[in-house]
């Protein structure tokens, strides 16, 4: 963990990714889901986290993530403020808005965002859709609560959309992505994700837009990329996707540990006399069992 005190901590606003873009940096962003991971992921440099609601899919094990709520975001946003916060306090943090806590009404958006914002720590929410949610955003903005957007492949219209593939490959949608682009600009987003999207289509809206472009799955040529962070690591080897590059494969090496506790524990060889307290003033006494009633309970102690 930085020793670096508090009062020093730079932490990046959404001020400052957008210069990111003028200045011709890349952005890197991670999708975490808890305090512990938060914490790696600010020390080790990254501009911004984003607490999906991927972690339906990852953290809950759904198949998608329409069964998130926005409990559930503000419980797993609130934990990874607090890890970014021990740690450098660098990266900025956005939190997804999930299914069902915008598409209502403006006016629940915006609760919910303020939500997101007063009792989790966001500093910023992403929500899905293009310019049919541009009021939405606009709502939003004008409440103070900065907006990131999000097109392309949206997981919470996964049903409508037919399953999770690539989307704007022919002229006609690819200009509808375009126009989604520009509406959400237009509507007050500070940055937006473009998702599985053909890296030529993802380069022309990147060019097109004053905004930071954050891709997944769409091309080398966006303001920046974003991967979960389960995924770069490589903690689930039954998912390899195409757009996601592993830098890790933690997930053989986890299951190899805990194979080795496992077998030590069952051997004896855990915990060994370095894992274990003494104190030398303690004194063993002889316990004398006391009678007691034949329908007497004993009550354990919690583990």
């Amino acid at each position: 963990m930085s020793s670096q005190p508090p009062w020093v901590r730079k932490r990046l606003t959404v001020a400052d990714l957008r210069k990111m873009k003028g200045a011709g940096e890349r952005i890197a962003m991670v999708t975490a889901y808890d305090a512990a991971m938060a914490r790696l992921v600010d020390d080790a440099g990254a501009d911004a986290i984003l607490v999906g609601d991927s972690l339906g899919m990852v953290f809950q094990g759904h198949d998608s993530t329409l069964p998130v709520t926005l409990e559930h975001m503000i419980y797993h946003t609130s934990a990874v403020r607090r890890g970014v916060m021990r740690s450098r306090g660098h990266a900025h943090v956005t939190a997804d808005m999930p299914f069902g806590s915008y598409q209502a009404s403006a006016d629940e958006a915006v609760k919910s965002a303020i939500r997101l914002v007063a009792e989790a720590g966001a500093e910023a929410v992403k929500l899905e859709g293009g310019s049919e949610y541009a009021e939405v955003v606009r709502r939003i903005v004008r409440a103070g609560v900065p907006v990131m957007g999000h097109i392309g492949l949206t997981p919470q219209s996964v049903h409508a959309m037919g399953g999770y593939v690539v989307q704007g490959k022919d002229t006609e949608k690819a200009h509808r992505l375009l126009r989604d682009a520009k509406a959400l600009e237009e509507a007050g987003c500070f940055a937006m994700v473009l998702e599985c999207i053909p890296a030529e289509l993802a380069r022309f809206i990147t060019a097109q837009v004053r905004i930071p472009t954050i891709g997944i799955g769409a091309g080398p040529q966006c303001d920046g990329q974003v991967l979960v962070v389960n995924d770069l690591l490589g903690v689930d080897d039954s998912f390899k996707p195409r757009f996601v590059k592993r830098y890790a494969e933690l997930g053989g090496s986890i299951a190899g540990a805990v194979g080795a506790y496992v077998n030590d524990v069952r051997a004896g060889a855990f915990p060994a006399e370095e894992h274990s307290f003494h104190s030398a003033t303690l004194r063993l006494l002889h316990a004398v069992e006391e009678e007691r009633p034949d329908d007497a309970q004993v009550v354990g102690a919690p583990v």
